[in-house]
């Protein structure tokens, strides 16, 4: 989140933190983990020809949940895609279906197919949540296939899953996930036509910052600098480019008003719940007016703000 000067670091990062994208590091979440995939031990060659390789067997750990018994391959009965994953239903669910857009909420355990569990958060005691579409391709492609309610068990084949990075579960993945929520994706804003200049309709401070009711809530109480606000919000640079937004994460922001840049501080505290304002934040009341470091937006920058509640009411 910019407007706190910092990105903040998602609960689960490191849950199937994606093979295409560099993971965040996280306290929790699959493959947050430890060993992964057990040991190769070779014995002496012999002179005629190299010995069979001896795969050590998986040791369970306390509280490990043992493996299914057709954990080493998809059974006959599992439906496959075209890109190689294999699934079955374990349950059927009657819920909501997710898009890749979509953030799920999920009880999962993982095995290789040596049987040995590498991650679960039925063994932590507590569900999984994320944005499905920051997670490795099994999990985007495969949990578009269920229901809420429904528990799938999941064969993810190596190039869905980690592709042999170092560190990583190796190999094909197997995953019995239970879909317990689905949280839709509120729809994104669009660039505003007038991102690029304050227009002549909008209102000014003395401190220069312009603002424009683009929906007015039915009024109250505005918050004070040492109030706690939730909010929905968007950001954009005046070229029209979307550098930050609470939709994007699929959840609402909440944070101290006396936290964030002053023209958050001093803009905010103009709306009541409800309203929904366009703010042009010039760059002395934002982050200033030429970069202060690699991705960090500056010049006069763009918010449409939605005040959801002050000190959570």
């Amino acid at each position: 989140m910019f407007i706190a000067n910092h990105r903040p670091t998602s609960p689960l990062a490191s849950l199937l933190a994606s093979a295409r994208a560099p993971a965040v590091a996280v306290s929790v979440g699959v493959i947050a983990a430890t060993s992964f995939v057990s040991g190769v031990g070779c014995h002496p060659a012999a002179a005629e020809q190299p010995a069979e390789p001896k795969k050590e067997a998986p040791v369970a750990r306390p509280g490990d949940i043992p493996a299914p018994a057709d954990v080493a391959a998809p059974p006959a009965d599992a439906g496959k895609t075209a890109t190689g994953l294999a699934s079955k239903v374990l349950k059927p669910g009657t819920g909501e279906q997710p898009t890749a857009e979509d953030t799920v909420e999920v009880h999962y355990t993982g095995w290789t197919t040596d049987g040995k569990m590498f991650d679960s958060s039925v063994k932590r005691g507590r569900t999984a949540k994320f944005p499905l579409g920051g997670v490795i391709a099994g999990w985007t492609e495969g949990l578009q296939l269920m229901q809420e309610g429904e528990t799938r068990r999941l064969w993810i084949p190596e190039e869905l899953a980690y592709k042999g990075r170092p560190g990583k579960p190796a190999g094909m993945l197997v995953f019995d996930v239970e879909l317990i929520k689905v949280v839709k994706m509120p729809a994104m804003p669009k660039t505003p036509e007038d991102v690029a200049a304050v227009p002549a309709t909008a209102t000014k401070t003395k401190s220069g910052l312009a603002y424009r009711v683009l929906k007015k809530g039915p009024g109250g109480p505005h918050p004070s600098p040492s109030d706690t606000v939730e909010v929905h919000y968007a950001g954009w640079t005046t070229d029209g480019k979307m550098f930050d937004a609470s939709y994007r994460r699929g959840e609402t922001t909440k944070f101290p008003l006396n936290g964030v840049i002053p023209g958050w501080t001093e803009g905010v505290q103009l709306m009541s719940k409800g309203d929904e304002v366009r703010f042009w934040i010039p760059g002395n009341l934002a982050y200033g007016d030429t970069p202060q470091r690699p991705g960090m937006p500056y010049g006069m920058l763009v918010f449409d703000i939605s005040l959801v509640s002050i000190n959570g009411t």
